[in-house]
């Protein structure tokens, strides 16, 4: 499989386009999300990018990246419920919980498991579960992730934390390989659900052959593009690959404002006057701010006796004769 190029070393360095929108990205197989974000960034010639959540090199598809003010409401993503596609294998331990790491053969009379007992047994990781994070993980121990000491061989102790696994379906078993399309709630390790199935079956355990996230959100696999593609395109076609920023906070309450009052938000100022739709809203909500052209200017809070105060808003660059 061909591999995104990466471009080389220039000295003219070229020059960066100041654009902001949404990239739902394929990610390949084999690069961290931090090299795809460095990817696409080039690729767009684009000022400023981030990504809304990692996916670990191993893994592919869908990583949502943010250009340019885009990257003020990247952090919405991270509580979002998210649906892989997982192949576990069976009878085997990775000292990762993935391909990549150092993978030993358990031994086991039981045999591989009927699709009886994997229907039964899935059951029991529905619903709110206990997890243990993996030793493999960014999470933080005394100012360092836990990955740093993994690698020196130290094992922390880590306490369990609940997590939310939605549903989990079968696709297949075949031998010691369990497909499975699970759908979860943020926080969720699908290395360590994976050996904590394999577990249960009776096979002392099991490692991820493969990762593919399909959902994060309402955003899903079909809507994404491929690095390769990307660097296929001119910037005319590139751009139109971009979705816009409030695409990322569809979950908040829309708030149209006239002239004058979108023009008093962007001063900064509170806006006093009664708006259509804020008076059964709870003080404390965060709604999403459009002028009435329907252009969108950023995120407000409801305040007390029907007033609203801006949370974040576009830069003024791109609010200059937007809100008048």
């Amino acid at each position: 499989m061909p591999h995104a190029k990466i471009p080389s070393d220039n000295p003219i360095k070229p020059v960066k386009r100041n654009i902001s929108g949404v990239l739902l990205l394929d990610k390949p197989h084999g690069i961290s999300s931090n090299k795809a974000v460095q990817i696409a960034k080039r690729t767009f010639s684009a000022a400023k990018c981030g990504h809304t959540g990692t996916l670990d090199p191993m893994a592919t598809g869908l990583l949502p990246l943010c250009f340019g003010e885009a990257t003020k409401f990247s952090s919405v993503l991270l509580g979002a419920d998210k649906t892989y596609e997982a192949t576990l294998k069976l009878g085997f331990l990775s000292t990762t919980g993935d391909a990549e790491g150092e993978i030993s053969q358990l031994r086991t009379d039981s045999g591989n498991p009927t699709l009886s007992l994997c229907e039964q047994i899935i059951k029991q990781f529905t619903g709110t579960i206990m997890q243990v994070p993996p030793m493999y993980s960014a999470l933080k121990h005394q100012g360092k992730p836990l990955y740093a000491y993994a690698r020196k061989g130290e094992v922390i102790e880590r306490p369990a934390r609940e997590v939310m696994i939605h549903a989990i379906q079968i696709k297949s078993l075949i031998n010691d390989e369990l497909a499975l399309a699970i759908q979860c709630g943020t926080g969720t390790y699908i290395r360590t659900l994976a050996e904590d199935i394999g577990k249960a079956l009776g096979c002392g355990g099991a490692y991820l052959l493969q990762l593919k996230r399909t959902v994060i959100d309402r955003f899903d696999l079909s809507q994404t593009q491929t690095l390769l593609a990307l660097q296929e395109m001119d910037a005319t076609e590139q751009a139109h690959c971009l979705l816009p920023i409030d695409s990322l906070l569809q979950e908040f309450p829309i708030i149209t404002l006239d002239a004058v009052a979108a023009l008093h938000i962007v001063q900064g100022r509170l806006i006093s006057s009664p708006l259509s739709g804020i008076n059964s809203m709870a003080e404390g909500n965060t709604v999403r701010l459009y002028n009435h052209q329907q252009q969108f200017l950023g995120l407000g809070e409801t305040m007390s006796e029907q007033r609203i105060i801006a949370k974040r808003l576009l830069a003024n660059s791109e609010l200059l004769g937007i809100a008048v």
